[in-house]
């Protein structure tokens, strides 16, 4: 046996290991930081690289005892975030990416993944409706929006890429409920953080086109120049979807360039049900899609499409000649990235659409949303919990009568009963669970309300908690 296969060997021990305690231990035992600090440094040494190397047998321990300890996402009782769960085929093509180690810049380096990027974004494209778009892979959801309101601060002022910002004062138009990268993008750009207007939601948490009108109109009078407008389609509490075809009216009629920040609910342009949530996709100039969160493919999986080919180029374009050398220029994708160094998140989503399929995805992301919509329906039918309000998408939100939403989840927790987040909707706590995992069930659902109910009995009453209806 050679060393490479008795490596292969055991990593594929470790995984097995890890998969055998995800089925025996659904949630990770809780341990605060230096508990869990102590306890490693306990079983594998110090954290910290030592002077001296050791053995890669001392390495592979490490990195068991590591994931032991790592909160279980691919779990039924992980409600927590926006991802969860396995997808056998998109593991695969992670693990093997990592074992190529090509990066994405030119088709020299990258031969075939260059192809399937390209196959993949034009593909995922043409379901938002861009007939003749491009885009690029990106390493997550905020720097897929960062390079759409780059590019959109770029359209806007034409001199700025090559030039620097002359001190105008400059709006960005988002919903209040929008991903905070928003903001922390425009601080990244130049645009300065106060730039972001927040545009008023209705009660679903919607932003409002009218608002949105007079939010513009009313900056334009105080001589401020608009930059762009960004909608959101699932919000990350709410999972709302802004109304994008209005919006589009109101960009349209102002000459902005429109964003839709499909980081969670681009996915539902894979299912005619829910496609009508994003009805007039095809009239933004940009959307960010990650399909690390509903599509199932590890993190990271996200892309930048753009409706007008050649628009990438044209803002991320930089002339190196020791490393694009134009013979594959169509496949040299650093030319269109805001990386050179880029990793390979395509072959994965590849392996995973290849083992769904078109109509594979669209059961899927339907499962998803229909699972969330039954949650809803569980909650209002149990006279202990409260729902928040319908889900849009595939988070729901509820609280526990008489009982505080932060001290429920921290005791899912350390209980190891379930991992789920709280949020702040409207001033009140709530608890946010995320239906993302494709392998969930409506009784993965009903036993996770049934330990909610149960921790929430041992809680004492809470401040501002919600009252029995």
């Amino acid at each position: 046996m050679t060393a490479t296969q008795s490596f292969l060997e055991r990593v594929q021990q470790i995984g097995e290991t890890l998969l055998q305690a995800e089925r025996d231990e659904p949630v990770t035992p809780y341990r605060a930081c230096s508990e869990l600090r102590d306890q490693l440094v306990s079983r594998i040494g110090q954290l910290a690289p030592a002077r001296q190397g050791a053995s890669i047998e001392a390495v592979l321990d490490g990195l068991e005892q590591i994931a032991l300890c790592t909160p279980r996402t691919g779990s039924r009782r992980f409600f927590n975030q926006l991802f969860s769960g396995r997808t056998e085929a998109a593991a695969a093509g992670e693990m093997i990416a990592a074992l190529l180690n090509t990066s994405m810049y030119t088709y020299k380096v990258a031969g075939p993944h260059a192809l399937i990027e390209t196959v993949l974004t034009q593909h995922m494209a043409r379901f938002v409706g861009y007939e003749h778009g491009e885009g690029i892979f990106s390493p997550g959801g905020s720097l897929a929006n960062l390079a759409a309101m780059i590019m959109a601060r770029n359209e806007a002022l034409p001199n700025v890429r090559e030039h620097g910002l002359d001190g105008q004062r400059l709006a960005v138009y988002a919903s209040g409920e929008c991903h905070y990268s928003i903001r922390k993008n425009a601080g990244m750009i130049g645009l300065g953080r106060q730039s972001v207007r927040w545009v008023e939601v209705d009660d679903r948490g919607r932003m409002m086109p009218e608002a949105l009108d007079a939010a513009i109109a009313a900056d334009r009078q105080r001589g401020v120049r608009p930059v762009a407008i960004i909608a959101t389609a699932g919000t990350t509490v709410l999972g709302a979807f802004d109304p994008i075809e209005p919006i589009a009216d109101v960009a349209e009629r102002h000459g902005l360039w429109l964003h839709v920040d499909g980081a969670l609910g681009g996915s539902a342009l894979l299912t005619e049900r829910h496609r009508h949530l994003v009805a007039g996709a095809a009239r933004a100039d940009s959307w960010t899609w990650d399909a690390h969160k509903l599509m199932g493919v590890p993190l990271s999986s996200s892309v930048l499409l753009v409706r007008e080919r050649g628009m990438l180029e044209k803002h991320f374009s930089e002339a190196a000649a020791y490393l694009f050398h134009n013979d594959e220029a169509a496949f040299d994708h650093g030319t269109r990235s805001i990386q050179c160094g880029r990793r390979n998140d395509a072959l994965k989503l590849w392996a995973a659409w290849k083992f769904y399929g078109d109509e594979g995805y669209a059961r899927r992301i339907d499962h998803l949303f229909d699972l969330a919509r039954y949650a809803a329906d569980e909650i209002e039918r149990r006279p202990g919990l409260v729902l928040t309000c319908r889900p849009e998408s595939i988070t729901v939100c509820f609280e526990a009568v008489g009982k505080p939403s932060d001290a429920i989840c921290q005791s899912l927790w350390r209980e190891q009963r379930a991992m789920v987040g709280h949020a702040e909707v409207r001033g009140r706590r709530i608890i946010r669970m995320a239906c993302a995992n494709g392998e969930m069930t409506r009784e993965d659902v009903d036993a996770f309300l049934d330990t909610v109910e149960e921790v929430a009995a041992g809680i004492p009453d809470g401040d501002n908690a919600v009252e029995r209806r």
